[in-house]
């Protein structure tokens, strides 16, 4: 069955499925070489110290002041403002009111609805839809709804961490790409 014929006949099935699969394999490794961005390895190693030094001056803040300063999707919205600045998800208007709209729709939720499982595939999609409509679309965004509403949070979870954290990160990022040699700039706009 594995074996060519190669005396002009028609190949077995199974050795025409493999070759197209080959032929799409291919077609998609060049489509996504063309959509994915490159970067150059003093790039990669400039980006990562900034994500770096963005979740451990965060995670210290949080250790001297008391107040939590960091959570899961703000490590998520590093991974944008770091790695790629130049995407119109990182912008400081995405991150700070993605962030803070996504939570406070977790919260609105919980306190109208109660928790549960609805309400929390609720949270995420009112984001995304208002995160669309207000052109402040953020991924972490998602995962702040969902995290405020899964944890029950109360109205203090918007200050601490969401709205601090995100304008935090959001200096840091800008300070980052003027003061480190080989940072890429951001933001690209502010509002």
């Amino acid at each position: 069955m594995g074996v060519i014929d190669m005396s002009g006949g028609r190949l077995p099935l199974g050795t025409r499925r493999l070759r197209r699969l080959v032929v799409l394999q291919r077609r998609e490794r060049r489509r996504g070489r063309r959509i994915q961005p490159r970067f150059r390895l003093s790039q990669i190693g400039v980006t990562s110290l900034g994500g770096l030094t963005a979740v451990g001056l965060m995670a210290m803040l949080t250790v001297w002041s008391g107040e939590v300063l960091i959570v899961a999707p703000l490590g998520a919205s590093c991974v944008l403002l770091f790695g790629y600045p130049r995407s119109p998800l990182a912008q400081p208007r995405n991150v700070v009111l993605g962030n803070t709209l996504g939570a406070s729709i977790g919260i609105a939720l919980v306190s109208l609805l109660g928790q549960g499982p609805l309400v929390l595939a609720l949270a995420v999609a009112l984001t995304i839809l208002l995160g669309q409509q207000l052109r402040c679309l953020h991924p972490p965004a998602g995962g702040m709804a969902f995290l405020a509403a899964f944890l029950g949070m109360s109205w203090h979870f918007l200050l601490f961490p969401v709205l601090s954290g995100s304008l935090l990160l959001v200096l840091l990022a800008w300070a980052f790409s003027r003061w480190v040699p080989g940072a890429m700039p951001y933001p690209l706009h502010w509002l």
